[in-house]
């Protein structure tokens, strides 16, 4: 029998006797509280099985985890205040470009020349233009004569105007403008340069007609050593000719059209000038030829040796140009000279054509030879 259960079985033994005592007959003894009796049993036993078997005090399990709250961000919520938006302030002064009415932009306008320009503005302001004037911001003032603006209501537009000359000197220029109230302050223009001003902007020049050497020929005034020549020939005169000869064998072996053929005076050194109707040089243009000589009838070259020149007279007085010195070899030389120097004078231009020595076949011709910028 193990220890455990005999102490046990003791402690039943006990507890039976206690209670057939309570039963018996006795005097009557000072009260016992029975439940110290018990109470002392009880820790009695107690003590016992804990010497008896090892207790091992149970473990408590933890606590159950719990989920700590994770506070999260919460998107605020904005409340509409209806509050009021408030208007742009509005501008007593200020305008808006609408258009140039007159001279566009880069117009090419001959040096000296007077001109109006016009441009149309709308008044967009709050304030009435009167007493508003025109005024010169920045560029080329130009020599301005000013219109002055008319009273123009908000809202509506005008046609405002200044007369210019154009400068002497061949170049662009651009002249910038304002409007200026009574109290001198300037008004913005919205569609304007800088939101401030508006231009004219022009080239001063001449457009290019050109010049037609060739077909003005007839009209120029043609002389020789001898004295005044005919346009036209004929190709036997010893005082020399002029004429055209379209079709006819080069040196060269071509035979191109608008050939002008100038033979000088049948001598030694023979001279033939042509002076033609006056022109106004063009900036850019150049003078551009053919030159050299017919090929003979057997279309071989002849001994022809000449100087060609172009001159021009101006204000009365001949002038030099350019001088080509050319002999019959089988080539034609082409020229193309620049103007520059001539640009925007009027001047009468010159061919001529000086024989090196004998004349007799110096059947000297210009092919095309013309005015014009490239």
């Amino acid at each position: 029998m193990s220890r455990f259960i005999r102490n046990v079985f003791l402690l039943s033994i006990v507890v039976v006797l206690i209670l057939s005592a309570c039963n018996l007959p006795s005097r009557t003894p000072a009260t016992e509280d029975p439940n110290v009796v018990f109470t002392q049993a009880a820790l009695t036993v107690q003590a016992q099985l804990t010497q008896s078997v090892p207790f091992n005090t149970p473990t408590l399990p933890p606590p159950p985890a719990t989920n700590t709250a994770v506070i999260l961000p919460t998107a605020t919520v904005a409340v509409a205040t209806n509050t009021p938006v408030l208007s742009a302030t509005p501008i007593c002064d200020q305008a808006q470009f609408v258009k140039d009415v007159t001279i566009p932009d880069g117009t090419l306008i001959a040096p000296g020349t007077s001109f109006k320009k016009t441009w149309r503005l709308r008044n967009t302001g709050t304030c009435t233009w009167s007493g508003y004037t025109l005024v010169f911001d920045k560029g080329e003032a130009m020599s301005p004569v000013i219109d002055p603006i008319p009273t123009v209501a908000p809202g509506q537009e005008v046609d405002v105007s200044v007369t210019f000359t154009a400068p002497t000197t061949n170049d662009t220029y651009r002249s910038y403008w304002r409007i200026r109230n009574p109290s001198g302050v300037l008004l913005p223009v919205a569609g304007g340069n800088e939101g401030k001003s508006f231009f004219v902007e022009i080239q001063v020049g001449v457009s290019s007609s050109g010049y037609d050497f060739y077909t003005k020929a007839p009209s120029a005034a043609w002389i020789s050593g001898a004295g005044n020549l005919t346009f036209g020939g004929p190709d036997t005169d010893a005082n020399g000719f002029v004429m055209y000869r379209d079709g006819k064998k080069l040196e060269d072996g071509t035979s191109p059209v608008k050939i002008l053929e100038t033979h000088p005076q049948w001598v030694n050194d023979g001279v033939i000038t042509g002076r033609y109707p006056a022109y106004t040089v063009v900036s850019g243009e150049h003078f551009t030829a053919r030159i050299g000589f017919l090929a003979l009838s057997d279309g071989t070259c002849g001994t022809g040796n000449a100087k060609f020149q172009l001159n021009y007279r101006e204000g009365g007085t001949l002038k030099p140009f350019k001088e080509w010195t050319e002999t019959c070899d089988g080539n034609m030389n082409t020229i193309d000279l620049d103007l520059s120097s001539l640009a925007g004078k009027t001047v009468e231009f010159v061919l001529a054509v000086l024989a090196n020595g004998s004349a007799g076949q110096d059947w000297a011709v210009w092919v095309k030879p013309q005015i014009a910028i490239p």
